[in-house]
């Protein structure tokens, strides 16, 4: 061996330790799936020295984005809606669960800790969608808004994003559902109480546990367990129909609390209920793994062991027909327990309001065009209503 191979061995560090990082979901920066590059974390010493990333911490960042295009569409047979609009890519809730997560190795971001510190915001998304709504072409349905990542996420409180676009839903009367953790959608209340009034709009909040001390470490950023149900319970005072997602339910973290979150959210005014049992698609599964670890180490093989029970083997298998409740013995436990103990309750099953929803009387909206791109025969600028 040379001297400089010999010196190369000496200052070789092993791998750095898994550690949480506080107010974050994730334990890792993991590289995405289309990286071209392998890398492996080591322990240099910088990381721990005086402003090193660990004392900074993953501080939040939020960048602007032009959308060309708004609304997205799906045909999974598994889904109670087809057209659906996202005002953010990335999500600071961190919720470690995710199943957005992956979409961040696209821009090759980290499916990690960048998935919850570097937001993207589409801040033309309101008039990207008064353009499309203004086509002859269009024909309207019932939009799913924020169902990829949290429309009420913290930095819609500043940006204003999400309540912009459903200025233009309520401005066209076109029905929308919205999907959320977080207790700001009470600042909407004046919007969706009055679309609501018309069925044209419902609203569904996330409960995944009752146990503050587990959302603190599963869902780091989103509101409190105890907040959600006071904001379920806000919105069904003014007149919202509030459904309740109760997902993802993980074996031995939450799936003991089922009957409890299901008598909670009735309390709180929920209308209905659905489950989805826990997904780890693509980086999902590495992450969730590394977080079980950190979190529940002692826990950890009989969680995964499940899983597999309910996958077929797998970690993850991303059949339409089974991927949201899994099969065999212990799915099918789960479903008996949660149809027992919801009928029990009066609660409602997955997705009736949604298909409620009213889109008869929805009107094209008019668009004032770019300065310039359009004029009369006196130089003028005009209203023009597409299509």
């Amino acid at each position: 061996m040379s001297d400089g191979e010999e010196q190369f061995q000496q200052v070789m560090l092993p791998p750095r330790p898994l550690r949480a990082t506080k107010g974050r979901g994730a334990v890792s920066n993991m590289q995405g799936r289309f990286e071209r590059d392998a890398r492996e974390a080591f322990d240099d010493g910088w990381e721990h020295e005086e402003g090193g990333q660990e004392a900074r911490g993953w501080k939040t960042q939020v960048t602007h984005e032009q959308a060309r295009s708004i609304l997205s569409r799906n045909a999974s047979p598994d889904l109670p809606f087809s057209v659906s609009l996202n005002p953010y890519r990335g999500c600071e809730h961190g919720c470690i669960y995710c199943y957005a997560r992956p979409t961040h190795s696209y821009q090759g971001l980290s499916p990690g800790l960048d998935f919850e510190s570097k937001i993207f915001a589409k801040v033309n998304a309101p008039e990207v969608l008064r353009r499309e709504l203004a086509k002859a072409s269009y024909v309207p349905e019932s939009i799913a808004l924020g169902v990829n990542t949290d429309a009420y996420q913290p930095c819609e409180r500043e940006l204003r994003i999400t309540r912009r676009v459903l200025e233009v839903l309520q401005e066209c009367e076109h029905p929308v559902g919205l999907i959320t953790k977080s207790a700001l959608i009470e600042r909407d209340i004046d919007i969706l109480a009055a679309m609501a009034a018309k069925q044209q709009a419902a609203v569904a909040i996330t409960v995944t546990t009752l146990d503050p001390a587990i959302a603190r470490t599963l869902e780091p950023r989103a509101a409190a367990p105890a907040r959600r149900l006071r904001t379920i319970r806000t919105l069904a005072e003014a007149g919202i129909p509030v459904g309740v997602s109760i997902s993802p339910i993980i074996p031995f973290i939450t799936e003991p609390e089922i009957e409890r979150l299901l008598e909670a959210v009735h309390e709180a005014g929920a209308s209905s209920a659905h489950y989805v049992v826990l997904r780890l698609p693509w980086e999902v599964n590495p992450l969730f793994q590394q977080w079980l670890q950190a979190h529940f180490p002692e826990r950890a093989q009989r969680v995964m062991n499940r899983v597999r029970e309910m996958r077929g083997g797998k970690d993850y298998d991303s059949d339409f027909a089974t991927r949201m409740k899994g099969e065999g013995v212990w799915a099918e436990m789960i479903r008996q327990r949660f149809r027992i103990a919801a009928a029990r309750l009066g609660l409602a099953g997955h997705g009736g309001r949604f298909h409620q929803l009213d889109a008869s009387q929805f009107r094209r909206p008019l668009v004032i065009p770019p300065l310039g791109a359009r004029a009369n025969g006196n130089g003028e600028g005009q209203l023009d209503l597409f299509g």
